[in-house]
C-alpha cells in the first residue's frame, strides 16, 4: 500500500467527484474517545498514553477523528468505516461484511476485529516491528464510533442515507451528514451553549444515573471475546430501520419532531460507543 500524500489539486478532485462516508462529525467522535479514555482501567490507561502520538498530549479525544483525515492517503481504508446491507433491518456479518469488489472482512466489523488483534500484540516483544500499535489504537477509536452511527450500518441502495436528499430545518442536506453531525450541532447550539464538552459532560451524567443498570450490559462482550463488533452493528441497523430512515424519504423537511425525538438514540449511541471503546480497550491491555 503506498502512503505518499495526494497533492492538493487531486485530493479537491476526488472530494468534489466522490461522497465522503463520515461517521459522526468530529464532535462526535470527540465524545465517543472522552467518554472512553475517562474509563479507562490504569493499565490500560497507560498503554493508550504510551501509543498516542506526542502531540495528542494523552488526548485520545483530539485524534479520534485521525482515520477520516487519512482515508485519502489511505485509500485502502475507505470501506472500513461502514457496513452496507440489503434492504432488511438485519445484519449478518457473513452476508454484509464485504467491500464492493466483494472481499470479505472490508467493512467496519471486520476493521475492528483486526485492530482488536493487532493491539493484542502490545505486550509482546515483536509488536513493534509486526504492526504500527499507534495507527491501530486510533483506527479502532475511530472505528468504535462509526459502527454506532446507525447509518453506518445503512442500506447499500442509498449508501447509508448518502443519496437521500433531505431539508434540515431551511438547509439542504443528505440524510447521513444529519446523523453524523447536524443532529449533534444543533443540540449544542440549543442546548449546550455551542459546547461539544457540556454535550460530553451531559452524556457522562447519564451513563452514571440514568444508563447505570445498563452498562454492565454494554460493556460485556459474548463468548468472552474481546470486540463484539456484530452485536453493535445489529442494534445500528435497527436503530438505522426505526429511527434514521423512518419519516426520512426523499425531499423530506426534518425539524423538530424529528431532531427532538432522534437526539435520545444520538446520545445512547455516543454513550455506548464510549462505554464499549473503554471495555475493549481494558481486555486488550489487561
Amino acid at each position: 500500500m503506498g502512503y505518499s500524500c495526494l497533492n492538493l489539486l487531486t485530493i479537491v478532485s476526488l472530494v468534489l467527484l466522490f461522497p465522503v462516508i463520515h461517521g459522526w462529525g468530529i464532535d462526535g467522535h470527540f465524545a465517543v474517545c472522552k467518554i472512553a479514555q475517562s474509563r479507562l482501567s490504569e493499565a490500560a490507561a497507560d498503554a493508550v498514553k504510551q501509543l498516542l502520538p506526542e502531540y495528542a498530549e494523552n488526548d485520545l479525544g483530539s485524534v479520534c477523528s485521525w482515520a477520516d483525515q487519512v482515508r485519502f492517503r489511505y485509500h485502502w481504508s475507505a470501506p472500513l468505516h461502514y457496513i452496507d446491507a440489503p434492504e432488511v433491518c438485519n445484519y449478518k456479518y457473513t452476508r454484509d461484511c464485504e467491500d464492493e469488489t466483494g472481499e470479505k472482512g472490508r467493512c467496519v466489523a471486520g476493521a475492528i476485529n483486526n485492530y482488536t488483534t493487532q493491539l493484542l500484540t502490545y505486550s509482546s516483544g515483536s509488536s513493534q516491528a509486526d504492526y504500527n500499535l499507534t495507527e491501530a489504537l486510533l483506527f479502532l477509536s475511530h472505528f468504535m464510533g462509526d459502527i454506532h452511527q446507525p447509518l453506518h450500518v445503512g442500506f447499500a441502495s442509498d449508501k447509508g442515507g448518502n443519496t437521500i436528499d433531505v431539508h434540515w430545518y431551511t438547509r439542504k442536506q443528505v440524510l447521513h451528514h444529519i446523523w453524523d453531525a447536524n443532529i449533534i450541532e444543533t443540540a449544542e447550539e440549543r442546548f449546550y451553549s455551542s459546547n461539544v464538552d457540556d454535550l460530553v459532560e451531559a452524556i457522562q451524567k447519564n451513563i452514571t444515573t440514568g444508563w447505570a443498570d445498563l452498562v454492565p450490559g454494554w460493556e460485556t462482550c459474548s463468548l468472552n471475546k474481546t470486540a463484539c463488533p456484530d452485536i453493535y452493528a445489529s442494534e445500528g441497523i435497527k436503530a438505522a430501520c426505526d429511527w434514521a430512515y423512518k419519516g426520512a424519504t426523499e425531499g423530506t423537511v426534518l425539524e423538530d419532531d424529528y431532531f427532538l425525538s432522534r437526539l435520545p438514540i444520538v446520545k445512547l449511541r455516543l454513550a455506548q460507543g464510549g462505554v464499549r471503546l473503554a471495555a475493549t480497550l481494558n481486555r486488550i491491555f489487561q
